[in-house]
Order: C-alpha cells, then structure tokens, then sequence
C-alpha cells in the first residue's frame, strides 16, 4: 500500500480529473480511540499512520460493502458538483488491534472488517447541523436536495441531517444509505428516472427554492467521463464482496459492474427532469 502525503488544510477539496485516473489515498489504521454509537453501523474514531484521525466506516459493519459503495461514490459526486465532503481515503485495518479493545462487539467489529475500509477525515471542533440554527442559503439548500435526489439519499431529514458545522460551514458526511437502488439490483434499474420520494422529507427542502435553476448547471459538471473517474475509486474488492450474494453474471465482472454504476446515473441524469419535478412538488 502506497501512503500519499496527507493534505495539511482541512477545506472542501474539489474532485479533479487528472491526465491520470484520479485515486483515493491510502493509509494503515495504528489505534482505535473511540466509538461512535450515534449510528446503526457504529463507526469510530482512528488514528493512522499519516498522523491523521478519521472517522472509520466499517466493511464488517450490519449494511455490510455496499454502504462503503455507496460512501465512495455519493461522496465524490457532491465533491465534483462542488458541495464541500471531508476527504474520503480507503483504510486499511488490522484485525489484532481487536486485541487491545475489551468491549466483545467492537472486538467482532474489527475482526469482521480486517483489509480494506472507508474512512472520512476528521474534523475537529465540528457539531452537529441543527436546522433551528445554523443557516444556509437557498442556492446551497437547492443543490444539496437536486445532489441528495439524486443518488436516493433517505438520510438528510430533520432527525438525522448528515451534516457538520465546522468553521461556520457546513459539510456532508455519511453517504451510506444512499444508492438504496444497489441493495437489490442485478446491474439494471427498471425506472432510473423515478421520482424520489423520501425527498419530501429533506432538511433543507423548504429552503430549496431554486431547484429548476441549479439543475443544468449541476448535471453538466456530472459528464459520463467524470462518472466513470468516480466510480473507478471504489476498490475491485469491495465490488467483488458486493457480487457475492448476487446471481448476476454481469455483477460478477468488475468492469461490467463498475459500468452498471455510470449506466444509472447516465440514464437518471438524461430523464431527470421526472425526478427534480418531484422533488419540486414536494416542496410545493
């Protein structure tokens, strides 16, 4: 595993599209500090070996790889829209360091995750969005639900805003219960374009005010050849997990699934206006 060197500035990386294919930088779990218990997957706190702390999502966790799938591709989608994501890295961990922790289910944890993982960096100083208190502009509001609508991200209510203030901004975190499309697929969708009904419960969906005037800009940043750079980040193994369970023939070939991936959002995005309209009458 090649380290790459750590960004010393915390701020809204953008996505980029290099002469290369763009990859995720790696680093080695060294300690596990503490758990997160605020979510289902319980992910924690980790330090690693770029003297960065993380927040590490869990392979082994119940939503099992597809959650890390969608982590990575919903992600750096709102990061090539421009919507500001803490830099998304692939962990590697070790199993013994379930040694060192004595509560039995973090120990299964660990075990049940050893290899590669998903990890966002840390931001320190960061509380949680709290829609009675911290404000956002209607533009930010209206790209986050168009962003949000269309990768089907059923975690942005209210209850559970997936979202930071760090710095007086705000950030996007936990991307896991998104692309719930993937949880029961064989590499193709019926209705790509269906309208997403869980948008009526958007955080920000009162404030979304200029959905129809941010969508072209939006998904003209979204080209076939920037979906196919993001969802080469996500890893063949984790794809291979994914296929596992699946009778797909198509799942089982790395490429044909990564393709499956950028057909989607290449057919959501052509028909889009069946979606943003119902994320338009939802807010009506």
């Amino acid at each position: 595993m090649t380290l790459q060197p750590r960004p010393q500035q915390r701020e809204a990386l953008p996505f980029r599209m290099d002469s290369q294919t763009p990859k995720l930088r790696s680093v080695l779990v060294e300690r596990y500090v503490t758990p997160l218990r605020e979510g289902g997957s319980m992910p924690a706190i980790v330090e690693a070996d770029d003297l960065g702390t993380y927040v590490l999502k869990f392979r082994g966790a119940g939503q099992g790889v597809r959650a890390l799938i969608a982590e990575i591709i919903s992600g750096e989608i709102a990061r090539a829209l421009g919507l500001p994501v803490p830099e998304i890295v692939l962990a590697q961990l070790n199993a013994l360091l379930a040694r060192t922790e004595s509560d039995p289910e973090i120990q299964d944890l660990i075990r049940a995750s050893d290899g590669l993982n998903v990890a966002l960096d840390y931001l320190p100083g960061a509380i949680n969005f709290d829609p009675a208190v911290d404000v956002v502009d209607s533009d930010f509001a209206s790209r986050l639900v168009w962003f949000d609508t269309l990768v089907s991200n059923v975690d942005r209510t209210a209850r559970n805003t997936n979202m930071l203030m760090c710095k007086k901004q705000p950030w996007l975190i936990d991307h896991g219960a998104s692309l719930t499309f993937h949880h029961a697929w064989n590499g193709t969708v019926a209705d790509p374009a269906k309208p997403f009904a869980p948008s009526s419960e958007h955080v920000l969906l009162a404030l979304a005010s200029r959905l129809a005037e941010v969508d072209a800009e939006l998904a003209a940043r979204l080209t076939p050849e920037v979906l196919k750079a993001i969802v080469a980040l996500v890893p063949d193994c984790f794809l291979e997990q994914a296929a596992a369970d699946r009778d797909s023939e198509l799942l089982r070939d790395v490429q044909a699934h990564r393709a499956a991936y950028v057909n989607y959002f290449v057919a959501r995005l052509a028909e889009r206006s069946r979606w943003l309209q119902g994320a338009i009458d939802a807010r009506a």
